[in-house]
């Protein structure tokens, strides 16, 4: 009998950790959301080009706290870690996360969006390098996606500018408002150079 390949970030070893606080410069972090940033998330959940991107549903302030009360749930199940982009003591700005994650395969897909008051300073591309490298060293996980549509030049120039090199397109691969979109993948290796 062959042995099973085993697992390349075992169970456990994410519930085990506490969502770090992770330094960017200009003064700005990705930390864990809290009740505080509930207004922000609504806000995100109004904005036109949050909504046509990400496909977000309506909240409520009762809605968005609810939401966050959920993230920290899936951090606990290893299902997604979300993070607030933020200035220090200042509320969330944008979102960050790691989702649809394969920890025994060692995968996991990049998601992201900011608000106007975020947008156009480059800390997207900060913060997605910033959480490739935590999920490489911190997580260990093998290889990190992400994906988005081959409409949204803004998402694309993140990607590759926090060292995502474009490896393909998927054809018809996301529903929007719209229609189908297909979308660029990118993805990033452990053993990537930095």
């Amino acid at each position: 009998m062959i042995d099973p390949i085993p697992p390349v970030v075992p169970a456990g070893r994410m519930r085990a950790l506490v969502q770090p606080e992770l330094a960017l410069t200009g003064g700005m972090l990705l930390r864990p959301w809290t009740p505080y940033d509930a207004p922000a998330l609504v806000a995100a959940h109004r904005d036109p080009d949050i909504r046509h991107w990400n496909r977000p549903s309506r909240l409520d302030l009762a809605g968005a706290e609810e939401r966050i009360a959920v993230w920290r749930g899936r951090w606990q199940a290893e299902q997604s870690g979300i993070w607030a982009i933020a200035p220090e003591g200042g509320r969330a700005v944008g979102l960050i996360g790691i989702a649809d994650l394969d920890l025994a395969g060692g995968s996991g897909e990049i998601l992201y969006w900011l608000l106007p008051a975020g947008r156009g300073t480059g800390v997207m591309a900060q913060a997605a390098d910033r959480l490739a490298r935590w999920a490489f060293d911190g997580l260990g996980l093998h290889r990190v996606r992400i994906t988005h549509s081959v409409a949204n030049p803004a998402s694309c120039a993140v990607a590759t500018k926090a060292g995502f090199p474009l490896e393909g397109t998927m054809r018809g691969a996301l529903l929007h408002a719209d229609g189908w979109h297909d979308e660029h993948l990118h993805a990033r290796l452990r053993t990537d150079a930095a």
